[in-house]
């Protein structure tokens, strides 16, 4: 076997692939709680809710990502398939504002954050969520065909 799938099926590449995608939504979370009014702005200026629906969304989705980030970080049951969820949700995004022609902050990492003023695209954003989704399928992929059968049933990801 040769030094790269040995890299592939290994404990600590799943973990540091888990840990990062946490990290990400942890911080993402973090960021967007810390200025949910601007945060609600970024959501606005996409155009797709209603101006109804704008704040509760602005409230709840850091909220999700801030718990799917930790869920993620413990292997918690569930986490990575909410995790999974919103990166879909955050590439349609994208793609439709890439769509439209929009030149606006994707609010990945709250309103305003240095990513925006550094990359100053949606393309980048998608190319990011992109890479982000591919480490979910790797874990996916890991769970599947390196986890024992009693692993899978609760051992190695925590049931609660």
């Amino acid at each position: 076997m040769t030094a790269l799938p040995r890299i592939f099926i290994s404990s600590r590449a799943y973990l540091l692939v888990r840990s990062l995608l946490g990290v990400l939504f942890l911080y993402a979370g973090v960021m967007k709680l810390g200025n949910l009014q601007g945060f609600g702005a970024v959501i606005d200026d996409f155009g797709l809710l209603p101006e109804s629906l704008v704040w509760p969304v602005a409230v709840m989705l850091p909220a999700v990502e801030l718990l799917a980030a930790l869920g993620l970080l413990i292997d918690m049951r569930g986490a990575l398939s909410a995790v999974v969820i919103m990166l879909l949700l955050f590439i349609a995004v994208l793609s439709y504002g890439i769509r439209l022609g929009l030149d606006i902050d994707c609010g990945c990492f709250g309103p305003e954050a240095p990513e925006a003023r550094v990359y100053n695209s949606l393309h980048s954003s998608l190319a990011r969520d992109m890479a982000m989704m591919m480490g979910a399928v790797y874990l996916y992929w890991w769970r599947q065909t390196q986890l024992t059968k009693q692993a899978r049933q609760g051992l190695f990801i925590r049931n609660k």
